[in-house]
């Protein structure tokens, strides 16, 4: 039997990544905030032939001092043995709002707590496990925005830099104890949050082909998961030209405050 962690599996992404895992031998554990979505994907997984397990711990409510309810849960998560692949795919977004007037710092605390601070928190915890059971894989959701932070969503920007820059950390230090660790950085996936997020959406993907990609990835321990190759590629080069070339580059295509905007939302 297989056991894979999906968090934020009531988003797009995370849904069709229940999917693609939901098959007789695996055992989901499938964690999220909506329970009527959860609990509908868990029926459509059991169907399919899955395991499921369900979770609805608060993983973006613990204080700074007071990581018990997570830790307990990740505890649980490693009994009786550590599972075979986690993906810490739960975040939310925020922007600078359509007059420019930049993110409240509430909201972008919050988004550090649920985006940066708790895949980190996850990965020390299940790394060292996993690092002791001598198997096991992690994947961490960063994004394409990562290469070069967005005008429009600095705090997003940021904590997908920090996802991406602790992944490829992790894995330099697990790799030689038999423990995988992948960095996924998905560009434009069709969800709530992405079409709430400012700026033009080049390259959209359906959630079913990017978990599809997604999951072949894992299979061979891919260091990067990143797509499309387009954008991945004109990304790329932003983080590699000098930032004022690549700030005025992110101008040009539309990725400021004169645009369109909305809401935050989980993935």
């Amino acid at each position: 039997m297989t056991r894979i962690v999906i968090t934020g599996a009531t988003g797009a992404i995370g849904q069709a990544l229940a999917a693609v895992y939901a098959r007789p031998g695996n055992q989901l554990v499938l964690h999220g905030r909506q329970r009527d979505v959860l609990d509908a994907l868990a029926a459509s997984c059991r169907t399919a032939g899955a395991e499921v397990e369900l979770s609805h711990v608060e993983l973006g409510q613990t204080r700074l001092d007071d990581d018990s309810a997570l830790l307990t849960w990740l505890e649980s998560l490693c009994t009786p043995a550590v599972p075979d692949i986690v993906i810490i795919n739960a975040g939310i977004n925020i922007d600078i709002g359509e007059d420019g007037r930049g993110e409240a710092w509430e909201a972008a605390s919050r988004l550090l707590e649920i985006n940066l601070r708790v895949p980190m928190a996850m990965g020390n915890f299940l790394g060292k496990r996993m690092r002791a059971a001598g198997h096991g894989q992690l994947v961490l959701m960063s994004s394409l925005a990562a290469y070069h932070g967005l005008p429009v969503t600095p705090s997003y920007s940021a904590s997908k830099a920090g996802v991406k820059a602790y992944g490829e950390a992790l894995r330099g230090w697990l790799a030689p104890h038999g423990v995988g660790v992948s960095v996924v950085m998905p560009g434009y996936v069709s969800s709530k949050m992405c079409h709430e997020m400012p700026g033009p959406k080049p390259f959209l993907w359906q959630p079913e082909r990017a978990a599809r990609f997604i999951a072949k990835g894992v299979e061979r321990n891919r260091a990067r998961i990143s797509f499309p190759f387009p954008l991945n590629f004109g990304c790329w080069w932003l983080a590699v030209l000098p930032a004022a070339i690549s700030q005025r580059l992110l101008t040009l295509f539309g990725y400021d405050h004169d645009h369109d905007q909305g809401d935050g939302a989980h993935r």
